[in-house]
Parts: C-alpha cells; structure tokens; sequence
C-alpha cells in the first residue's frame, strides 16, 4: 500500500501546553476533535478538489502533521525508513533517511511524528525512536526498543506515535523490566522506569490526562492490559486485563491489538478494544488510584482507526462498519457497514 495524500484529509493539529506547542496524532489531548473553522457544510458532488498528489514516499500507515506550513511525514522506501518534508503545495523540501523499516507484515512506516517547537519526534515499526532537529536535520538522540530496553517487537512491528509531556517523552518498549518508559525529550536520559506486565506494546498512540484534582496519568495499553501510569513516577496506579481468551491460550500475535487512544471526559475514561473487551467505561477514585468498571458492550468492536465523542455518543469503525455508540444507554444506536476493500496479500 502506498501513501496517497491530499489536503482534504488531516489529521493533524496544534496544542498548547506549557511553554510548548505541540503538534501531534489526533489534536488536542489526542481526542480526534479539532477546532477548526470555515469548514464545508456540504461537500460538492463530485467531491472536494484534489489540492495535491504525491506518490514517490513509498509504503506507510502514519497520518501527517503540519507545522508552520510545512507538512512531515514518514515512509519506508524499499526497507528503509525516510521521514519527510513538505510545503502545503506538495513540493518536497526535504527528506531524511532513518535506517532500517519493518518489511514483514504489512510493510511500511508506522508512526506519525511528534512536533514540539523545533524538535521532531519518531519512530519506526523496528521500535527505534528519534529526535530530530528539523532546522539542521540532525538526530539529537535515538533509543533503540531491542538494544536499549530489551524489548519485544509485536507481530506487526512497533506502532507508536510518541508521546510528549512537559520535558518527558513515554515509550511503550515492551520489555519484561523496561516495560513503559518516561526519558528526558531533549536527552534522551531515563526519567522513570514501568515493568508493567511484561508484555509486548499493543500498538497504541497514549495519551495523559489530568485529574480536577490534578493528578496526572499516563494512559496506555500492553498486550492484555490498559494501565493508569503516574506520569510523573511511573508508579502501576490501576489495570484493567483484556478478556477475549484464557490466560494459557496467551501467544504472540493473538489478542493484542489496542490500536484506539482512550478517551477522558468527567471523570470517566471510555476505551473500544476490539481484541479484548470492546467498548467499555470506567470511572476514577477521587484520588484516581483506582477504577471501577461502569459498564462493558462487546457490541462496539472497534479496534483501530479511531473513536471520538461527541455529546453522549461515541463513534468508531470496527471491520467492515461504521458504529454509533449511546453512552447514557450502553447501547450501539447504529452501524453502517461498507463492502471489504481488496486487501494485497503481503
């Protein structure tokens, strides 16, 4: 598969946090929801109009980001990883080659990079992570999921858009004593240490919230679990474990993909884990210490793409369809399903 890009989709937006802009997967608090303006009501009929094309950054699944008019990206040219630059007329300002990308199952690049002022973040499916200076095009530092954190590489290769906080950067390694990690975004230096579960990474983009009381939690799944991390020590504040199969029938490559980012909303933390679960709510302890499971439908079985909530409604795509969640009634309202696209055998 090929990357196809036109401005008629991004996913892409701009934070502000302390002292930091941050352009990152998903928009604000990675919620999917973006405050943009002027937008079309209607589209025409024969669609939007194609702005650009671009068909020479080889194989990918990571979405762009735009900053400061510039758009990045990243693409896997033969089996190497090549992180992108573009002006938003599709001209190529530059391009940068990382090293080694995962060619096993379906091929390609992985992440979408992280933008914090003039610091570019990402990683590659072989679960090495990079900083980048984008004005001098140099690697700050890298970190390596095999080499540096004995990490265990997922079926599909390691897909992780990272993940920054403050002067923080967390990384889900996978390894059996560094599990989750929290570095230093400019050093690269270990801040805190998370052994987890020991399980491999589950291919999902984390995301931190804050509390009313101020507590903030690193959110974010190994291969059986979802784990509330405190961002600022690493300290295992909750799980939730993942039911689709019998601890003894645990393999690699069976039940663990977690591809969705959580979402947070009144004290509550909504998740779909087609793999696991499904669509499932929890609410925090006042001291958020804790969780309890206010409900759980095996009906929303979405498990990558994305889920967002809008009023007391979730919406996420699961194989094939479309679906609506009702979140006062724990119920799907509606699912529109699509005929199955050609899939290339890899």
């Amino acid at each position: 598969m090929r990357i196809l890009l036109s401005l008629t989709i991004m996913l892409l937006t701009v934070i502000d946090g302390p002292a930091q802009k941050i352009i990152e997967f998903r928009g604000p608090d990675r919620s999917g929801i973006y405050q943009e303006e002027n937008l079309m009501k209607v589209w025409p009929e024969e669609g939007p109009k194609e702005v650009f094309f671009i068909d020479s950054i080889g194989k990918g699944y990571g979405p762009p980001v735009i900053s400061d008019d510039l758009m990045y990206l990243t693409g896997a040219i033969d089996s190497t990883a090549v992180l992108f630059c573009f002006d938003l007329q599709g001209n190529k300002i530059w391009e940068m080659e990382l090293g080694k990308e995962w060619v096993v199952n379906y091929p390609g690049s992985r992440s979408s990079p992280t933008i914090v002022d003039d610091l570019i973040y990402t990683g590659t499916g072989m679960g090495d992570l990079f900083c980048i200076n984008k004005n001098s095009r140099t690697v700050v530092w890298k970190k390596s999921l095999e080499d540096d954190f004995q990490g265990i590489l997922p079926l599909f290769g390691h897909s992780e858009s990272p993940l920054v906080y403050g002067d923080k950067i967390f990384w889900t390694a996978g390894g059996k004593k560094y599990n989750v990690v929290a570095m230093n975004r400019f050093s690269g230096d270990l801040i805190w240490v998370s052994k987890g579960f020991g399980e491999r990474s589950a291919y999902h983009p984390p995301r931190v919230i804050t509390t009313p009381q101020g507590k903030n939690i690193l959110i974010t799944f190994s291969a059986y679990h979802l784990m509330g991390l405190d961002a600022e020590t690493g300290a295992l504040l909750w799980s939730h474990e993942q039911d689709n199969f019998a601890p003894a029938q645990r393999k690699p490559g069976y039940g663990d993909t977690h591809a969705n980012t959580v979402i947070y909303d009144e004290g509550a933390i909504y998740y779909a884990a087609g793999d696991g679960n499904c669509g499932v709510k929890l609410v925090l302890s006042g001291d958020a210490t804790k969780i309890k499971e206010a409900w759980r439908n095996k009906g929303f079985d979405s498990y990558m793409g994305g889920i967002v909530k809008l009023g007391n409604h979730i919406y996420g795509s699961g194989t094939a369809k479309l679906s609506c969640f009702l979140l006062k009634l724990n119920q799907v309202s509606w699912q529109i399903r699509f005929p199955l696209a050609e899939v290339p055998l890899l």
